[in-house]
């Protein structure tokens, strides 16, 4: 193998793949990253067995053939090498990857190609096209809800659903939960219903850019995976297996008080909340207090307090339709919801200190976020 690659274009490949590498395998092979030529291209895979991740690079291929080497080190060198031209080539008879990059001249011991495991390749012409925007911020306002408990693996997931030209996401990690709807471009045959890893979403919002090429969706039969393939880039994942809670049923349907703020001034209430609130158990006080007359504007109070490091309070403008109400939540919870609305106004509809609350963006009934209280001591 001899191939002749553009320095950038490499590490930016290898940047992307070695986030699907395994740190603590007990298959050595695990920890590398496949190099190989592939059609003309120069292709670097990388797997944990759950995840896996491949990307292709134009390239001056002058000879074929395929290796794989330590992912920490190829990443670390080819970060560092000066902006130029990079040949790599390849000592069969001794598994070495040569690195040559101007005066740079680097030779990598690696494990033979044969012993990688095999990637899925997607069947495109049976997939399911989607808007990348649309679907990037979808997983922005899901996927973060997910559990990262292992003991609840159905959690760790976001369930998708699809059904005509309607895609819903959903997760949940017990204490919250997140709900995204939207269109897609081309309505689907049959309906679709599948858990996938938050974290294989969370790696695809990072790496797929925001073209306007259709992101592709596939579900290899009798697998149990995932592909999503965008122009030079896929990403496969395994499904997980499971019943998804009926979060539907934990939804109210009314409420008894209609709190709405300016996004900006509650997220930067609670960050300020959070400084105390994180050393103790990130509780948060939120007292709604009501229109008193059209000339006096309700307020929220969001209160915290440390025995450790004191107390905060910080009164937030709001319009309040609605019952007096004192009730508590994770401030944290809040913050990260807030921070992926992309409305400047934000409902929070609640009806009492014990039951969960909704908060949704002014104007958009495409995404509803659901939190469960905290005990008020």
């Amino acid at each position: 193998m001899k191939v002749n690659v553009k320095q950038q274009q490499l590490t930016h490949c290898v940047s992307m793949v070695s986030r699907a590498v395994s740190p603590r395998s007990t298959l050595p092979v695990l920890s590398n990253i496949l190099v190989k030529t592939d059609n003309g291209r120069l292709r670097l895979s990388a797997t944990n067995l759950e995840l896996g991740i491949t990307c292709w690079i134009g390239a001056r291929v002058e000879g074929e053939g395929a290796i794989t080497v330590p992912s920490r080190i190829f990443t670390d060198l080819v970060s560092n090498l000066p902006s130029e031209q990079v040949v790599l080539t390849l000592d069969n008879s001794t598994q070495t990857l040569n690195v040559k990059c101007g005066s740079s001249d680097s030779n990598i011991k690696g494990i033979d190609a044969e012993e990688f495991p095999p990637i899925p390749e997607p069947n495109l012409d049976e997939g399911i096209p989607l808007n990348i925007t649309n679907f990037k911020e979808m997983v922005q306002q899901v996927a973060f809800a997910a559990s990262t408990d292992e003991a609840r693996p159905v959690l760790t997931g976001v369930l998708l659903k699809m059904e005509g030209d309607r895609i819903t996401m959903a997760a949940t990690d017990g204490f919250r939960i997140s709900i995204r709807e939207d269109v897609i471009p081309h309505a689907v045959s049959k309906p679709v219903e599948a858990i996938i890893p938050g974290r294989a979403l969370i790696e695809l919002a990072r790496i797929i850019g925001s073209g306007d090429e259709p992101l592709i969706m596939t579900f290899p039969p009798d697998r149990g995976q995932v592909i999503f393939h965008v122009d030079s880039i896929e990403l496969a994942s395994q499904l997980i297996e499971g019943s998804f809670p009926d979060y539907r049923a934990i939804v109210p349907q009314n409420f008894k008080t209609h709190t709405l703020l300016s996004t900006s001034s509650l997220l930067k209430a609670c960050k300020q909340a959070e400084i105390i609130a994180r050393e103790g158990t990130n509780v948060a006080r939120l007292n709604i207090i009501p229109d008193t007359d059209e000339s006096s504007p309700g307020t929220m109070e969001i209160s915290a307090h440390s025995e450790q490091t004191g107390s905060s309070e910080v009164m937030v403008d709001a319009s309040v339709d609605g019952v007096p109400l004192l009730v508590a939540f994770n401030v944290r919870f809040l913050r990260e919801v807030l921070e992926v609305v992309k409305a400047d106004n934000v409902w929070l509809e609640t009806n009492a200190a014990n039951t969960p609350g909704l908060i949704r963006p002014q104007g958009d009934d495409h995404f509803k976020h659901i939190i469960m209280p905290m005990h008020i001591s």
